[in-house]
């Protein structure tokens, strides 16, 4: 049991959170300090930020936090962090490798804090759905780290959508240069020596005991199983998420491995396609969703031009009357193909009905609803996050698993024996949900 008061009750009654008195900074901590993690725990400067935490203090990002906010109490285990500060903390950001995501985040919101959560927000199913149960138990606010979801670009793909302007949509094609890391490796890395300082048992966190090896960490995690959710699992977050809200998707009824290059049992392929069908939804069509990944792409539309060839990430909406293209991650620049059309159709684009985030900023939009007390005011909260990443999760279990599976969202069921047995993680000894609290 956690050694903090109240802590053999919280699974039966949660903590809600700290009201944000007027004028006060939310007090910050951060959960993993590279990549993202620094990035994310700049974006709260103006907080207060409280504590960092990190099990590689040797990482420069690492070093460059603690020199930037050097009041911050400095940690390796979140769980220790979590419960010497309690009374000190309104707000975790999460930035670890994937598979351990959702403890922190299941530790924090059992103790009443608001989380920000880097994508994917959990590698299967079930810690999804899991962490969507705990946060309306709550009442936390939350956001996921798909910084796309923001900005103006979604907004109008689906402002667009909405007002008919692309027709009937029944297909989207999506594609990405990733993995920009090792993947398709077929042994594991030689054992090396330990650096030291670093608390690897903590990066281990809930996957199998394995020696250290410097083509895992602090990089190359992405590309292996036990860590990471590879090419799709890092990247559909953004560059679906444009098609999934404006087309209002919900839960897929088939996923399907179509091609796969570089098969392994421990790490991501080189290259996949996985293909995605979803039913009708109210007056809108089935719509069939194809994941490219490894810089395989679509065919290239006629639309673009015999001048232009398909950007190495993007995406094509394509409807019975237009189809939109955009050429990047985050849909920061959604054009109608081709571009004659779109000046035309521009002369008469429908109103922005949707709000805007001011600075397209999710990190203010997320300490806005915390002030507020609200969740549904951050947009990528996980009301719609939690779902969307168990989409996106099914895709990755198709990965690992082959073929082609059915899928039921209510009683979480597929028709594939083995899908089914990653819908949720193995726990590592002392470190399944019900030790840590």
């Amino acid at each position: 049991m956690l050694g903090f008061p109240g802590c053999v009750s919280l699974t039966q009654s949660p903590r809600k959170p700290r009201p944000i008195a007027p004028g006060a900074k939310v007090r910050f901590a951060q959960i993993g300090l590279g990549g993202k993690g620094f990035s994310d725990t700049m974006a709260h400067k103006d907080e207060e930020v409280v504590a960092l935490c990190d099990i590689d203090w040797n990482m420069p990002k690492a070093k460059e936090l603690a020199e930037a906010f050097p009041n911050a109490k400095r940690y390796k285990d979140f769980r220790t962090m979590l419960i010497e500060m309690d009374e000190q903390i309104d707000a975790v950001g999460i930035a670890t490798p994937d598979h351990m995501h959702f403890l922190p985040a299941y530790m924090a919101i059992m103790m009443g804090k608001h989380v920000y959560v880097q994508k994917p927000l959990t590698p299967t199913v079930g810690e999804a759905r899991e962490l969507l149960r705990l946060s309306r138990l709550n009442g936390v606010c939350t956001q996921m780290g798909n910084q796309g979801h923001a900005g103006d670009g979604i907004r109008l793909v689906k402002e667009w959508i909405g007002a008919g302007l692309l027709g009937e949509v029944r297909e989207v094609q999506i594609w990405t240069n990733r993995p920009i890391w090792p993947q398709g490796m077929t042994e594991w890395p030689a054992s090396e020596p330990m650096p030291e300082g670093l608390a690897w048992d903590q990066f281990l966190g809930r996957a199998p005991q394995r020696a250290y090896s410097s083509a895992i960490h602090p990089f190359k995690w992405r590309g292996y199983q036990d860590y990471g959710c590879g090419a799709l699992g890092d990247m559909a977050c953004h560059l679906m998420d444009a098609a999934y809200w404006g087309l209002e998707l919900g839960a897929p009824t088939s996923v399907e491995l179509k091609r796969i290059d570089g098969a392994s049992t421990i790490a991501f392929p080189k290259a996949a396609v996985v293909e995605y069908k979803f039913p009708a939804r109210g007056s809108l069509p089935p719509v069939t969703l194809t994941w490219h990944e490894g810089g395989i792409k679509p065919a290239k539309p006629a639309g673009l031009g015999a001048d232009r060839e398909l950007a190495r990430g993007g995406q094509l909406i394509i409807g019975s009357k237009a189809t939109v293209y955009d050429a990047g991650d985050y849909c920061t620049s959604p054009r109608f193909i081709p571009e004659s059309l779109h000046q035309e159709l521009a002369a008469n684009f429908p109103p922005k009905t949707i709000p805007r985030v001011p600075e397209g900023n999710p990190h203010k939009e997320w300490i806005a609803a915390i002030r507020a007390n609200n969740p549904s005011h951050a947009g990528s909260n996980f009301e719609y996050s939690c779902p969307f990443t168990e989409m996106v999760s099914l895709g990755t279990t198709a990965i690992l698993v082959g073929g082609k599976f059915t899928w039921d969202a209510a009683t979480m069921k597929t028709s594939s024996a083995a899908a089914d047995r990653l819908l949720y993680p193995t726990y590592r000894r002392g470190w399944s949900p019900r030790e840590i609290i």
